[in-house]
């Protein structure tokens, strides 16, 4: 898998009604972060992950991603997406869209993996994207427990201008709530805060958030967000001395293995 490969999404996908665990997340992410952004692509292209691929990107044991990657890739066939907006900033549709992520997924028992197709339907809000859309790192999510701190991740990222107002309502639909958390308090203890405390700590944004009432009702949630800042490495080092974490840690968005290894070698050669 590339060293730190990015995720595009249409805007319309981001803010489309779905619910997936945090483990379907992580297969679609890895999934997706395989494909061309700024190409269009055939249903019949298999994407691959496995669960070597997910226990690295989650700094989790390689055990329980062996375990969890069969189940959560069993239940991705039946997930649904509901879809009201077009790709690439063209509007709403004439009617709401009720399709599925994938068309096919094939379980590689013996080898931990599993290979799927998305459906002709997903492809255009993955693939062929010109505007309107949202890029962020797959690492940036990747370590998150909060299937709802992956999704308000991504709403954040689709305004980069560090500030955002969502409507209540409109949160509860994407994250596809429905009747459950009806109070406000509930809301906020079970979806909100857990969320945002993901977000702090995995991400590379800080966030606070605050509510606006309409009469005496919640109606609006304000996300003010920053960038962490970054500690730059101040350490003299030798060529060829930076351990795989640090490639790892300072390697560039969409940049290979190699070619971060070469441009650190190079830096440490110049100090």
């Amino acid at each position: 898998m590339e060293i730190n490969p990015m995720v595009y999404k249409s805007n319309a996908l981001v803010e489309a009604a779905y619910r997936l665990s945090v483990q379907e997340q992580r297969i679609i992410l890895a999934c997706i972060s395989q494909a061309r952004r700024d190409e269009e692509v055939t249903d019949e292209v298999l994407y691959s992950v496995t669960a070597a691929d997910l226990a690295e990107l989650s700094g989790t044991a390689l055990e329980a991603a062996y375990s969890q990657l069969k189940a959560a890739s069993l239940r991705l066939k039946r997930r649904e997406v509901r879809l009201t907006q077009e790709p690439n900033g063209k509007g709403k549709k004439p009617s709401v869209m009720i399709t599925g992520w994938v068309q096919t997924i094939i379980y590689r028992e013996g080898e931990g993996r599993i290979e799927l197709r998305f459906t002709k339907d997903m492809l255009p809000y993955l693939t062929g994207l010109k505007r309107e859309f949202t890029r962020y790192a797959l690492s940036d999510v990747a370590k998150m427990t909060s299937a709802h701190g992956i999704r308000m991740y991504e709403l954040l990222a689709q305004w980069p201008e560090g500030h955002r107002v969502v409507e209540v309502d409109e949160l509860r639909r994407w994250l596809q709530l429905e009747d459950r958390y009806p109070l406000m308090a509930d809301l906020r203890r079970w979806v909100i805060e857990p969320a945002i405390e993901q977000i702090n700590e995995h991400s590379p944004l800080l966030v606070s958030w605050s509510q606006r009432k309409t009469g005496r009702k919640v109606t609006h949630l304000v996300f003010d967000y920053k960038a962490k800042s970054v500690e730059k490495p101040t350490a003299k080092r030798k060529a060829g001395k930076y351990s795989e974490d640090d490639i790892r840690r300072l390697a560039r968005p969409g940049e290979s293995w190699e070619a971060a290894r070469a441009r650190l070698n190079q830096i440490s050669m110049e100090i």
